[in-house]
C-alpha cells in the first residue's frame, strides 16, 4: 500500500544487509506509516535493517482496528512497475480498481494478486462510507528479470487451501506448504502460509533448508524459537532451518519464505507516492504524460468511472534497485 512521502530520499546499496547464509534470529521492529487518508500502518519490509526477504520487497501490515462512517481506507491512483502486490485480507472489505480494467472487491480469507511487469496503476478503497473495520497484509514481490517487463495482469483468489495442525488452520497464500499448493501465479520460488489459532496452539513447522524464512505476528501473541513476539516485530531467521516451533494463545501468525536469497544487495526509498519500486530509473518529475499523478478523492467507490491511466513508470522520485 503507497503512501506520500515527499521528502523520501534513496539509500544506498551498499547499506543492506547480506543474506547471512544461516539460521539467525533477527528482530525488526515495523515504523509506522500513513497510507490514504491517515491510515496508521505498520511497515516491517523494507528497513534498515532487512530490505528484501528472497523476492518479497515489501510488508505492509494494517489494523485491525475500526473507522468511522466516511472515514474508511482511501488510496488514490498510483503505479507500479517491475512488481507484484500480494494482499491477504483479515477484517473488513477493500475495492480494487485498476487501469485495465478491472473491479473487484476483496473480502476475508482472499488473495488479490497485481501483477505490475511493465506497468499498471490502480487504486484501493472501502467500499461504501459506513463505518467499519479493516485488518490485511499487504507485500509486494520483485520479479525477476526475465519476467519484469512482462503485460500487466490481475488475479483474485476467493478461496485458498487450508490445513488443520497442532490447534492451528494454516492458510497457503503462495507456493507450496504443509502438503497443499496455493494458486496464486508467481515467478519465484516462494511461500507464503497464514496460521491461526482460536486459542493455545503449538505446531513444528517443517521448513526447506535452503529457503530464507521470517514470521510475522498480526495479532495476540505467539513464541517462535524462544522469542516472544507481538504485532509490530517481524523476526528474520535467515536460512538453513528444517523447522521452527510455534507456541501460541489466540494468534495470527504469518510466515513468508522465499527460496534462493537474491545475491545483489538493494536499496530502498519511495516513488511521488512514497512507495518503493524494484528497479534503478532515473528521477523525472510528476507530470509526465501518460502517468496519473493525481489523488482520488475519497469518494472513488464501485461505479466511479474516473479514467485511471495507465503507468509508464517515468514518476519515480527514488527506487530499490539489485
Amino acid at each position: 500500500m503507497s503512501t506520500t512521502d515527499p521528502d523520501g530520499q534513496p539509500s544506498l546499496s551498499t547499506d543492506c544487509p547480506a543474506c547471512p547464509g544461516e539460521p539467525v534470529l533477527t528482530r525488526i521492529d515495523a515504523h509506522r506509516a500513513l497510507i490514504g487518508e491517515g491510515f496508521v500502518i505498520r511497515r516491517a519490509l523494507p528497513t534498515a535493517k532487512r530490505r528484501m526477504v528472497g523476492p518479497w520487497c515489501f510488508l505492509d501490515h494494517l489494523g485491525p482496528g475500526a473507522y468511522e462512517a466516511g472515514h474508511g481506507l482511501s488510496v488514490g491512483p498510483h503505479p507500479h512497475i517491475g512488481l507484484q502486490t500480494f494482499t491477504w485480507l483479515v477484517e473488513g472489505e477493500i475495492f480494487h480498481r485498476d487501469s485495465l480494467g478491472y473491479e473487484q472487491i476483496i473480502r476475508p480469507g482472499q488473495v488479490n494478486l497485481m501483477t505490475a511487469g511493465r506497468g499498471i496503476t490502480h487504486s484501493e478503497d472501502a467500499v461504501t462510507q459506513e463505518a467499519g473495520r479493516i485488518h490485511a497484509a499487504q507485500l509486494w514481490i520483485a520479479l525477476p528479470d526475465a519476467e519484469r517487463h512482462r503485460e500487466p495482469s490481475f488475479r483474485h483468489y476467493p478461496t485458498l487451501p487450508r490445513v488443520e495442525r497442532g490447534g492451528f488452520v494454516a492458510t497457503v497464500l503462495a507456493g507450496q506448504a504443509l502438503g497443499e499448493q496455493a494458486p496464486a501465479e508467481v515467478f519465484s520460488p516462494l511461500v507464503g502460509v497464514d496460521f491461526c489459532a482460536e486459542g493455545p496452539a503449538e505446531l513444528s513447522v517443517p521448513l526447506d533448508h535452503a529457503f530464507e524464512h521470517a514470521v510475522m505476528v498480526m495479532s495476540g501473541a505467539a513464541e517462535v524459537e524462544g522469542e516472544r513476539l507481538e504485532p509490530g516485530t517481524l523476526l528474520y531467521l535467515g536460512l538453513g532451518r528444517r523447522s521452527w516451533p510455534c507456541v501460541a494463545t489466540r494468534p495470527r501468525v504469518s510466515s513468508w519464505w522465499a527460496e534462493r536469497p537474491l545475491v545483489k544487495r538493494c536499496s530502498c526509498g519511495g516513488t511521488s507516492w512514497g512507495a518503493p519500486t524494484t528497479r534503478s530509473l532515473p528521477p523525472q518529475k510528476t507530470g509526465t504524460p501518460g502517468v496519473t499523478s493525481h489523488r482520488c478523492p475519497r469518494r472513488l467507490r464501485p461505479g466511479c468511472r474516473r479514467p485511471i491511466s495507465a503507468a509508464c513508470g517515468c514518476a519515480l522520485l527514488a527506487i530499490i534497485a539489485w
